[in-house]
């Protein structure tokens, strides 16, 4: 019976861990990541003929996890890199679970996008509530060093744990393009009722985005506007092209009224260009030069995955009261803690994954599996954008929505001749 059902368990425990990453610790999250990664695996062994077909970019992350293996047994803090060896052995067999099962259940695909535009939407409402009530700051979040009381901002971050407002604005630039699909889906099958219910929650979770003051996920947001209006132009730029440019139009003058009448806003983005007059800017500034230095020293090999291990040895190249958990860029990140090859071969994985993603939306003519992967194709560009000045994505909450989003175009690549297995 339980073997039966088996397909039901996965699809299940797969969109808990979607629905369980807004309220639960990242343990649990991980516990429930690992029950998916079971399930499939229980079902390889009871189902012979249940087999896995690799794309081409799927070979770079095999790649990537076999050199991390490789750093972990070099690293000379082997227990501490072990735990972060071990979650992201969680997230890589998740998303080999995920791909798997969407696969062989295309029909699934959906409701893995919408399950996720329903988690953003949850927390959009979340973060405007914290913002009318003016939650107070956890920590220190902003320099309000020389900022009149007017500039400072109220930043929300929302149920994820633990609180943080970064970890909230890269939790939207993972999300909010699911927001974005739904809406079209709906549209597309003329349910116009249920289309305006996500177009309202896709201008809420946009509110919200820029409630968190998160500076890299404002710029983040300006890409995802970016490539949406790009893919949009496949079916509206021929026969509706003033509306189109009308609307990029609005959206541009939306922006520039939002940053020149709210004060807090303007000056929470106009600080991304103070450099080091800006204390978070400096702070970051600081971290760069020693995580490069790190980077020099241990450029083959890295020095093992994970925080603490990275904040061990980092102890050793920082700067006087300048301490961090992390590099706060995800690539460089990567290159310190796994070596150069593993930065290669993780590259060469978003590389291809992105052409196959993009092959299908230019040359496919189902407009429905177009909107989906569209949702993949601009939140992964979206997440490393803003993964350059911040590392909020090895957080399981983003971590498992970049990870959804990379099975759907492995699933999509495997559904279509243009993109070959191997």
């Amino acid at each position: 019976m339980f073997l039966q059902h088996i397909d039901e368990f996965i699809f299940a425990s797969v969109l808990l861990v979607l629905v369980s990453s807004v309220f639960l610790t990242s343990d649990s999250i991980g516990f429930i990541a690992l029950v998916t990664m079971f399930l499939t695996f229980v079902k390889l062994l009871t189902k012979p003929q249940e087999k896995f077909t690799f794309n081409k970019f799927e070979i770079f992350l095999i790649t990537y996890f076999m050199l991390v293996i490789i750093s972990l047994a070099g690293s000379t803090l082997f227990a501490l890199s072990l735990k972060g060896f071990l979650k992201t052995f969680i997230y890589v067999g998740f998303y080999f679970s995920t791909a798997h099962y969407l696969k062989n259940n295309p029909s699934k695909l959906r409701w893995v996008i919408f399950t996720i535009a329903l988690c953003i939407g949850f927390e959009s409402i979340a973060a405007l509530l914290q913002n009318f009530q003016h939650v107070e700051a956890i920590s220190t979040w902003q320099d309000t060093t020389g900022h009149n009381p007017e500039e400072i901002m109220t930043r929300v971050y929302g149920t994820l744990k633990p609180f943080n407002p970064n970890l909230l604005g890269g939790y939207f630039v993972a999300g909010i393009p699911s927001l974005f699909a739904m809406s079209a889906y709906y549209v597309f099958h003329n349910n116009y009722r249920r289309a305006s219910i996500f177009v309202v929650l896709s201008l809420l979770s946009v509110l919200a985005l820029f409630a968190t003051g998160c500076r890299g996920a404002y710029l983040a947001l300006l890409l995802i506007l970016a490539l949406t209006f790009l893919v949009s132009a496949k079916f509206f730029w021929q026969k509706c092209k003033k509306i189109y440019l009308s609307i990029i139009g609005g959206a541009l003058i939306l922006f520039t009224s939002a940053l020149v009448f709210v004060t807090s806003l303007r000056a929470r983005f106009l600080s991304i260009f103070a450099m080091r007059q800006d204390s978070s800017n400096s702070f970051r500034f600081n971290v760069y030069q020693s995580s490069w230095e790190m980077f020099k020293d241990n450029w083959l090999l890295g020095i093992g995955v994970g925080n603490r291990n990275f904040r061990e040895i980092y102890g050793l190249y920082m700067k006087t009261g300048f301490d961090a958990l992390s590099a706060y860029n995800i690539f460089l990140e990567i290159a310190v803690e796994s070596g150069i090859f593993a930065l290669i071969a993780f590259l060469g994985f978003l590389i291809l994954l992105i052409k196959d993603a993009v092959k299908i939306i230019l040359n496919s003519a189902d407009t429905e599996k177009i909107i989906f992967i569209s949702a993949a194709a601009i939140s992964i560009p979206a997440l490393m954008f803003h993964g350059l000045v911040d590392t909020v994505f090895f957080r399981p909450q983003i971590q498992f929505v970049f990870w959804c989003m990379a099975a759907v175009v492995s699933a999509y690549c495997s559904d279509v001749t243009k993109c070959k297995s191997l």
